[in-house]
């Protein structure tokens, strides 16, 4: 691997993995009391197992996201890496709306508009390198069950 290669997906997954911690750190207090205040519904997982596989989840978005950087210039390309950095920033904030503030239905809609942002990243991100497509389905994945998560939430909390 080039060593411009190299530090091209080192950026990618670095960038991705702080977007996230800095979103857990400025979440930490109110997750604390989230877990102990707020009705959650059946197949909530323990809160150890969200840093393990928002970890994961992050590296293969930054992969995927470095993968495309790497390809030759074109519309889709470009599409791509805005969709990725705007979703990005939809996923960032939907935990500061949903733990910070408990505002579980807006949290809710955010997460709704976070869905179709990654679907359509995905979407674009085939066109580039269908494996960078392929590397974010378990982040979809993961956000259509915080999708359910979250709605329990909000059903649940009212």
């Amino acid at each position: 691997m080039k060593n411009t290669t190299w530090k091209t997906y080192a950026f990618w997954i670095v960038f991705t993995e702080l977007v996230g911690l800095l979103a857990g750190l400025l979440t930490r207090e109110a997750t604390q009391i989230y877990g102990t205040t707020v009705q959650q519904p059946p197949l909530s997982p323990p809160a150890i197992v969200f840093p393990i596989v928002w970890t994961i989840l992050y590296a293969l978005m930054g992969i995927g996201a470095a993968r495309v950087y790497l390809m030759p210039p074109s519309v889709a390309r470009s599409r791509g890496l805005l969709l990725y950095l705007v979703q990005l920033f939809f996923n960032f904030f939907w935990s500061i709306f949903f733990f910070n503030f408990q505002a579980f239905g807006l949290a809710f809609v955010w997460l709704v508009v976070l869905w179709v942002l990654i679907f359509w990243m995905i979407l674009t991100f085939r066109r580039v390198d269908p494996l960078a497509a392929w590397l974010q389905v378990p982040y979809l994945l993961w956000v259509t069950f915080a999708g359910y998560l979250n709605f329990g939430v909000w059903m649940l909390n009212r």
